[in-house]
């Protein structure tokens, strides 16, 4: 993990002001700009914020909120948003459990769990009717936050679901069978639209798209949207479409401009505020099985997704979302991109 000192990059030397001398000394003063005007100032100056904001905590939902997040293109963020939003919602008070539904397994070994094949996982809980609370581990690194991970097994879970009464809702059944308090539940899909995501999108009641700001951000989106509709009319009608998040925001660029207003413009106030810029930092957390949270707690993309938390739990329970703080990361300053990682 980086220190608050190093969040902008490496410290250079202040540039020395005028001199100032007074009768009887010959001693030279350097007076550096004020910390507020530096980008090292600002960066510490929103973590203490943002982390402040975090410690104060959130309304809690009145009942667990199912988070399906999916998307069937691939590379666009989903299971670093899935982490780093579940890390975040459970920095500011939250009980979460991330259900990692990727045969990959990525977002298990993000969190940091053991996801070899011998561990019990969510697996053998969709194929084997085992409880959820039997895979169910916790998250070392972030209090109140758990996983149940996925093995190399769970590629053939869409064949060997197929044959089984009730395929599309069996992760449904076993949410509603964990008995533990949960404040969040949030899924990771497969990039794909087969009988995992199906099972995801019939537990979940809230879906939440990532979408790189990109070229062709929009494109294959439509038929996960009617899948969601499909889903919606024949197997669970309180699912809805009530988050889009912005990812790998790249202010300096024209492109990332005109992609994000393109996207608000198609999906409105579902758009949060709140966009998660491209940084190293966020990129070099999995593999120290660390989220960015507690990789570098005062990186842009750290302080992006706890503003992104922030705002999706507010949503959640009707309060208006301050804007103050809304547009930090690539937003605030598009030339901090790159140098506060």
């Amino acid at each position: 993990m980086r220190s608050d000192a190093n969040i902008a990059g490496p410290m250079t030397d202040p540039v020395p002001g005028p001199r100032a001398e007074s009768p009887g000394e010959d001693v030279s003063r350097e007076t550096p700009p004020p910390m507020d005007d530096t980008p090292i100032g600002r960066a510490a100056q929103l973590a203490v914020e943002a982390m402040g904001r975090a410690g104060e905590g959130l309304p809690r939902p009145e009942q667990t909120r199912v988070i399906v997040v999916a998307n069937q293109k691939g590379g666009v963020g989903k299971t670093t948003t899935t982490v780093n939003l579940a890390a975040s919602l459970a920095l500011h008070g939250g009980r979460v459990l991330v259900i990692d539904l990727d045969p990959q397994g990525n977002a298990s070994t993000a969190l940091g769990i053991d996801h070899h094949a011998e561990v019990p996982s969510i697996y053998d809980v969709l194929v084997e009717s085992r409880p959820l609370s039997e895979v169910v581990q916790p998250v070392v690194d972030v209090e109140g936050l758990f996983c149940a991970p996925a093995t190399i097994d769970l590629a053939g879970a869409e064949i060997e679901l197929v044959s089984l009464v009730a395929r599309e809702s069996r992760l449904q059944r076993a949410i509603q069978a964990y008995e533990q308090p949960l404040d969040y539940v949030l899924i990771d899909c497969p990039p794909s639209l087969g009988l995992l995501t199906v099972n995801a999108l019939v537990a979940g009641q809230e879906v939440l798209i990532p979408i790189q700001c990109e070229y062709y951000a929009l494109e294959g989106l439509g038929q996960l949207l009617r899948n969601v509709d499909l889903v919606r009319g024949h197997l669970n009608p309180t699912l809805h479409v009530s988050t889009i998040l912005l990812t790998m925001y790249d202010g300096r660029t024209r492109l990332a401009s005109q992609v994000a207003d393109e996207v608000r413009n198609h999906f409105g106030d579902e758009v949060l505020r709140t966009s998660i810029p491209r940084s190293v930092r966020i990129s070099e957390a999995p593999s120290y099985g660390q989220t960015v949270l507690t990789y570098d707690p005062g990186s842009s993309g750290a302080l992006s997704y706890l503003e992104a938390a922030r705002e999706i739990a507010l949503k959640g329970v009707g309060v208006s979302y301050d804007t103050t703080h809304a547009h930090i990361g690539a937003q605030s300053n598009p030339n901090m991109v790159e140098g506060i990682q």
